[in-house]
């Protein structure tokens, strides 16, 4: 197949084109640094030429609740448009789980708008809502990590690995649309505090963390908030054994 990647030169984007090209692929790359502007629609009609499916990975840095909005919207409605234009038959979206359980953070007000605009625009759609990324945690307390020492929300998180991620969305592109998909999560259930801590540890870091609900993430995101629900598909690799390949590769 012919399969385009929006948000090709990201880290779910790259490994996905990866695991296409293995299996055989024909993929296209759409991305501002490659000359396609998603924001204008610029590039996109001549990309999206022969292509059979698309998958979204795109994402925005982090800004207030309308611009999340206005970006994510707009860079979804081109996207549908081109498609349309070029005869695409199948659009993949890569979300986050939970995200309709949660009001107060920006980047999921984001999301749920390119959902709703995949649901109901033109193309075929599959929605695929992910849990967060091993690393998210070590991420996390970076945003506020000041003199060894960062504030961090005690979020339950069942962390999925990014390439086990590109694997679930390359089958999917592959297959016939199917709506909203199963949501995809790792295998065990996992504290963000003692993510943190256990991924500094392996870094060779010290650093004091202050769990706190009065930080970006709300007490709306506490609780079973961020766990998959019933009938999930649960990728295989652990978080144990991303550390231990973090460690070996000190």
């Amino acid at each position: 197949m012919r399969i385009a990647i929006a948000g090709a030169t990201g880290r779910i984007g790259s490994l996905t084109v990866r695991t296409l090209e293995r299996d055989g692929h024909e993929v296209v790359r759409i991305s501002r640094s490659l000359g396609v502007d998603l924001l204008t629609g610029e590039g996109l009609d001549a990309a999206l030429v022969g292509v059979d499916a698309l998958i979204d990975t795109t994402n925005t840095p982090a800004m207030e609740r309308s611009s999340a909005v206005e970006q994510l919207g707009t860079m979804t409605r081109n996207l549908l448009a081109a498609e349309e234009r070029a005869g695409v038959r199948h659009h993949v979206l890569l979300s986050i789980v939970g995200i309709q359980r949660i009001d107060g953070n920006a980047h999921y007000a984001g999301k749920r708008e390119q959902e709703r605009l995949v649901a109901e625009g033109p193309i075929p759609w599959t929605v695929v809502p992910a849990t967060q990324f091993h690393d998210f945690a070590e991420m996390v307390a970076g945003w506020t990590e000041r003199d060894g020492q960062a504030t961090i929300a005690p979020l339950l998180v069942r962390p999925v690995a990014p390439a086990d991620v590109a694997e679930v969305l390359a089958e999917v592109a592959t297959d016939r649309p199917q709506g909203r998909y199963a949501d995809l999560a790792g295998p065990d259930t996992q504290d963000l505090v003692d993510m943190a801590r256990r991924t500094h540890r392996v870094r060779g870091r010290e650093v004091r963390l202050v769990p706190t609900w009065s930080g970006v993430f709300g007490t709306d995101m506490g609780g079973e908030a961020l766990l998959p629900g019933e009938n999930a598909r649960i990728a295989p690799t652990t978080f144990e054994q991303w550390l231990n390949e973090q460690a070996a590769a000190r």
